[in-house]
């Protein structure tokens, strides 16, 4: 289970919350303008935009969950184990990419959501795997500074919306997520009045919000995100729009032991990212809450990749 994010106001930055009961060998990955990119099916790019994302341990080819290019385009991949729907076999008149393919495939070459939806628009996902690694079902969100979209492939071909809540999880399908938030229209983070007329006031600050699901499926997750999102205010400080960002995904992050897989593995909060779009990538890990950052590397002709992970660090102030 997973939550990305595009928040604007001020700037914009984009993130999310990687949400697994184990690991994919995560590593902190720039890939140079010069890495050549070989797909299955389409043409190499042997010169491309420079990235920088989260991706597998894979010194072959960038096997992103998020990333963001030099344009300031970004991209994550979400689970989407019921609903994706894949083409079986390259068709002829259609891009055709792998699902493993598509983050760097689309930001090697695009430089805005515009770009991005007119190329997709004549996209097909095939169910094409990574060497011996199995097919991913997935589901994307892709924003730049004006747009958010919701990427879904579904029976019949790639579906994209316009997501105006700048919120993506996983299932249900992006069409019952966006109609379910229908169902909260009246939350608010404002002091409630006493529409009773009964002379009575709220005992608490947050009432307004009452009915904001607590739980943590990806419905309630997206409507959470998404109430957050909308109400979020930032504050004065050279960081303070990341650490902000940060407590906005700390809203629906995984606590060890509050979910359990149907095996009985517990579903955490491995890592929480945010991107700036003018190529920092910041990052905290479920064990080190300090937040730590990448610059994008631009020259080059190799992947670099970073292990993330490391013990907390605790500061004392004695």
């Amino acid at each position: 289970m997973c939550t990305a994010v595009a928040q604007r106001g001020g700037g914009w930055l984009f993130g999310r919350n990687l949400d697994l009961e184990c690991g994919f060998s995560e590593q902190v990955t720039r890939v140079p303008r010069r890495v050549p990119l070989r797909f299955f099916a389409e043409a190499e790019q042997a010169e491309h935009f420079a990235m920088l994302g989260m991706a597998a341990r894979e010194p072959r080819f960038p096997l992103f969950a998020e990333a963001v290019n030099e344009a300031g385009l970004c991209a994550a991949g979400l689970n989407f184990p019921l609903s994706a729907r894949y083409t079986p076999a390259r068709e002829e008149g259609w891009h055709n990419i792998a699902p493993h393919e598509f983050i760097p495939w689309l930001l090697g070459q695009c430089r805005t959501a515009d770009e991005a939806e007119r190329l997709l628009l004549r996209t097909r996902i095939v169910a094409q795997p990574f060497g011996a690694r199995p097919v991913p079902p997935l589901h994307w969100l892709v924003a730049d500074g004006r747009r958010t979209l919701a990427v879904e492939p579904r029976a019949g071909g790639l579906r994209v919306y316009e997501d105006a809540a700048g919120v993506l999880t996983n299932e249900p399908p992006f069409e019952f997520q966006r109609e379910n938030l229908r169902r909260y229209l009246n939350l608010t983070p404002y002091f409630p009045p006493d529409r009773f007329g009964a002379g009575l006031d709220p005992n608490g600050q947050g009432m307004g919000a009452i009915g904001l699901p607590g739980d943590c499926s990806p419905s309630s997750r997206f409507v959470r995100a998404a109430f957050y999102v909308k109400n979020s205010v930032g504050a004065a400080g050279k960081y303070a729009a990341v650490s902000q960002f940060f407590h906005l995904l700390g809203s629906v992050e995984m606590v060890r032991g509050g979910v359990r897989t149907a095996g009985g593995a517990c579903d955490v909060t491995r890592y929480s990212c945010c991107i700036d779009p003018r190529g920092v990538y910041y990052l905290r890990t479920y064990g080190n809450s300090r937040i730590r950052a990448w610059r994008m590397q631009t020259e080059g002709e190799a992947l670099v990749q970073d292990d993330p992970y490391s013990e907390e660090d605790v500061l004392f102030a004695d």
